[in-house]
């Protein structure tokens, strides 16, 4: 039986690869880091094996699969060319894997993850459905009539791929070591857009999405009464938001979702355009209702008067949409933001506007800069983006402990890299504070 090797089988989109290729039959193994990432247990539980880099996990007949964050120099990668063995990089692999059902990609520079397990969740609860979600989650299915899968435009990456339909929820200028502009980034979404084959769900109210010019069916969807799909009469409930949806100016039906912000509004009107484009039941629909969510976007826990917000949020719109959620959904209740930058030139490029979009929060605590595989140092310190914030505080691992001041907030632990930590080191603190209290 042959054995599909991954080089870095705990990032993000290869651990979810992983888990649709060992549903689907496959014998699934892989190498990474000894440090624990997040995506890594369920990965165990499968019994996956996942083993220390080294060639000799490079065996006659792996097909191997490699994370586009690993040079032509790996040891592994220089094995498996030495061995003549048949080698994706990982976006190769899924751009041919998809072909074999009807394929949704969703992309966007923001909004990617939350809306892929949106739909997958949706589609999941009446069909046979596989899907890879960017938060490290996949499923796999034989029998799947849709495959839903994120598509990321980072090194034009999503190219590899040519779906039946793709979902756009914006373009923005963001990953400043590759895109030169906005203009360089709208490029590539046309050229993304060209090689859909069947539709289009663009957010209308994204001003680059509505210059997009392609050859299949465009549905808008958004606020704007100029869209096909529209939401109105959008209103904060206990459990989350409901709002109106109007199809070309008709009233079609009322959706609630369990979640905050006008940003999941949109993501939840792209997956009902995409439902109703598929002609769908208005209950399978309303499986939107009991979303759980994906990991790491506004994943919350409470310690005492305190909730402790895991999100990935790295770009000043994302910052500003998880502190707009957090004021909506817990009202009386400060807002205290913990980030941590993602990459030099993203901090440099966007320094301003990452201090404009902190200072929408109560108290903001910067960690040091997190440098990427493909960017490690840099001359920006996380002090340049302090001295834009009044008041702001630099935490490290070692004075967690002041957050404890923050008696009635939202802790909100922002950024793309190892931000996690901070949390956990807080959450220790807090354990072995409250133990040394009820030992007193």
């Amino acid at each position: 039986m042959t054995t599909y090797h991954f080089i870095g089988i705990k990032g993000t989109g290869m651990s979810a690869l992983a888990h649709i290729l060992y549903d689907s039959g496959e014998k699934v193994q892989g190498s990474d880091v000894e440090k624990r990432f997040f995506t890594q247990k369920a990965l165990e539980e499968k019994n996956i094996p996942i083993f220390p880099f080294s060639e000799t996990n490079i065996n006659d007949g792996c097909i191997v699969i490699a994370g586009n964050a690993f040079s032509e120099n790996h040891p592994e990668i220089l094995e498996a060319r030495r061995k003549g063995l048949t080698f994706y990089r990982y976006h190769e692999f899924l751009g041919e894997w998809l072909e074999q059902f009807l394929s949704i990609a969703v992309t966007g520079a923001h909004g990617k993850t939350s809306t892929t397990g949106l739909l997958a969740h949706v589609l999941d609860a009446s069909f046979p459905t596989s899907y890879l979600i960017g938060d490290g989650t996949g499923k796999g299915h034989v029998n799947s009539k849709y495959f839903v899968f994120e598509a990321c435009e980072y090194r034009r990456h999503f190219l590899s791929y040519k779906p039946d339909y793709a979902i756009m929820t914006n373009i923005d200028f963001d990953h400043p070591d590759y895109f030169t502009s906005i203009d360089d980034v709208f490029q590539a979404f046309q050229m993304m857009a060209d090689q859909v084959k069947k539709g289009i769900i663009a957010c209308g109210d994204d001003k680059q999405l509505q210059q997009i010019q392609t050859k299949v069916p465009v549905i808008h969807y958004g606020f704007s009464g100029t869209n096909d799909f529209q939401a109105q009469h959008v209103t904060e409930t206990a459990q989350g938001t409901a709002f109106d949806v109007f199809v070309r100016d008709t009233y079609y039906d009322t959706f609630e979702i369990p979640m905050f912000g006008n940003h999941n509004v949109l993501n939840a009107l792209s997956v009902i355009a995409i439902c109703h484009y598929e002609d769908m039941k208005t209950e399978t629909i309303k499986h939107l209702q009991n979303f759980t969510g994906v990991k790491r976007r506004f994943t919350e826990k409470q310690i005492g008067h305190q909730i402790l917000v895991d999100d990935y949020a790295h770009h000043p719109k994302e910052i500003t949409a998880t502190i707009d959620a957090a004021r909506r959904k817990f009202p009386n209740k400060d807002i205290t933001a913990i980030f941590q930058p993602h990459t030099f030139t993203r901090t440099k490029t966007f320094l301003q506007e990452f201090a404009d979009s902190l200072n929408l929060a109560d108290q903001v605590y910067l960690c040091d800069i997190f440098g990427s595989a493909r960017e490690d140092s840099g001359k920006l310190t996380i002090y340049d983006l302090q001295k834009r914030i009044d008041g702001s505080t630099i935490l490290n691992l070692y004075n967690t402990d002041l957050l404890s001041c923050q008696e009635n907030s939202v802790l909100l632990f922002m950024g793309a890299g190892d931000i996690q930590k901070f949390q956990e080191a807080y959450e220790n603190y807090l354990t072995s504070f409250m133990s040394g209290q009820m030992n007193a």
